[in-house]
Parts: C-alpha cells; structure tokens; sequence
C-alpha cells in the first residue's frame, strides 16, 4: 500500500490536482483511497459529481454508531472518498479534528476492508501544525509532494512545508518526494519554481499547464481524467500519478 501524502497553499489546486492522479490511478486498475483533510470538505467532489459527500466529523456528530458505509463513498470512476471535515463553526480545532477521523478510519478497519493498492490525504498546508501535520508525523504517509505555482505564497508555504516534512523525516516519518508545478502563468515562473526547489533541495516532479479544460471539467463535476481522457493535460495527470506510486528501480 503507497500512501502519499500532497500538501501545499490553500487554493493552489490540490484538490483538483489529487482527484485528477486518484481518477488516472482507478482507470489504471489500482484500488484508490483519497482522503480530504480541509474543514471545507471539497477535496473529492471532482470524483463525486460535483456532490458534497458527509464528512467523518459531522457523522460522528449525528450518528452514534457510525459505519463505514456511512463515511466511505464510492466513486463513479472507483475511487473511495472519505472528507474528514471540521468542528463546527466556532467551536473546536480543524487540526483535531483531522486526527479524529484519522482515528476512526482505524477503528472501523477502513484500511483492511478496502485494501487500498494507493491513498492520497489531500491535506490544507498554509499551516503545519498539530492534525494537519499528522499524515507526516503519525505515520501515514510514506512520501509528500507539495503542490506549488510561482507565486510568492505559494512558495513561502512550499518552503514552510518542507521543513516540517525535513524535520519529521530525520524521525524516520515521511519524505519529501518534490514539488508539483501547478502553473499560473505569472512572469518568469518557470524560474520562480526551479529556483524555490533548488532553495529547498528537491526536484519538480511535473509541470501542470493551466488549461481550460480542466475548468471545463469541474463545471460538470468531474476530473478532467474522467471528462476529457484524451487531452494532453490529462496526460500529465496519468504520468504523475505512475511516477508517484511506481517503485524505482
């Protein structure tokens, strides 16, 4: 089982970027898991048909004995979806409540009862603290790969977040795989991006163009991967997905 876990700024397009290698992953005959850890629960609607899908903390909240089948919902392109949510507004930590469905995931055997081949925690990095860093620090995850563009933020928090990815490897935790080049097309980005990996000492793993149609595919709720599988920005997609969870060597 290849657990990767891919952070970065929120609003750089992980979500977009996570769902479109999970729906590649799923088309190739791997069995996918893809876990949202951001309270705003839209990591999988790009694989559910634009449908929000009930997290594990609003569940937990409203049921008393929960399922998996209540916290697990299956794909039309085959992958299980899982959202972790968030307290309610107000009142508790995200961060918290990120381990708690980290837990519960444990507690129903979610792992042993879909034997996911590949799972990617789709994970909020402008913070890397408490839950938001347990895909690293707990174990979960073997590799992380941060999303980025050229700009600055985004590449303050790139840098941010793999310190703590540096520093949670020398305990033997999750390693830095590299940067994931989510283009912008600001001025100079191609420079921007490859001196920011030099800076933090690793590599861009894929450049992914902006492309309409990947917009396009969202309108109808869907991943590019599965909407438009022949365009070559769906491509991308399929090669980084492969190159992530295939064993060099």
């Amino acid at each position: 089982m290849k657990k990767i876990a891919i952070y970065g700024k929120g609003g750089i397009g992980k979500s977009t970027v996570v769902s479109n290698m999970s729906a590649a992953l799923a088309a190739e005959g791997y069995t996918v898991m893809q876990i949202g850890c951001d309270p705003k629960s839209d990591s999988t609607r790009n694989l559910t048909g634009g449908v929000r899908i009930p997290t594990v903390l609003e569940t937990m909240r409203d049921k008393e004995d929960v399922e998996l089948e209540d916290i697990v919902v299956r794909s039309s392109t085959g992958v299980y979806c899982v959202e972790s949510g968030g307290p309610i507004p107000g009142v508790g930590c995200a961060g918290r409540g990120i381990i708690t469905a980290f837990e519960k995931l444990e507690e129903l055997d979610a792992y042993e009862t879909y034997k996911p081949d590949v799972i990617f925690y789709d994970v909020l990095g402008d913070v890397v603290c408490g839950g938001f860093a347990m895909p690293i620090r707990g174990g979960y995850a073997d590799d992380v790969c941060i999303v980025t563009s050229g700009e600055m933020m985004a590449l303050y928090a790139a840098d941010n977040i793999s310190h703590a990815v540096k520093s949670f490897g020398k305990r033997g935790y999750a390693s830095l795989k590299g940067l994931i080049f989510n283009a912008k097309n600001i001025e100079d980005e191609d420079t921007l991006v490859k001196k920011a990996a030099d800076e933090i000492e690793t590599v861009i793993l894929k450049k992914i163009p902006r492309d309409g149609k990947i917009q396009e595919a969202e309108a109808l709720g869907k991943t590019v991967v599965e909407a438009f599988p022949d365009c070559p920005v769906a491509q991308l997609y399929r090669e980084l997905a492969l190159s992530l969870v295939k064993e060099e060597g």
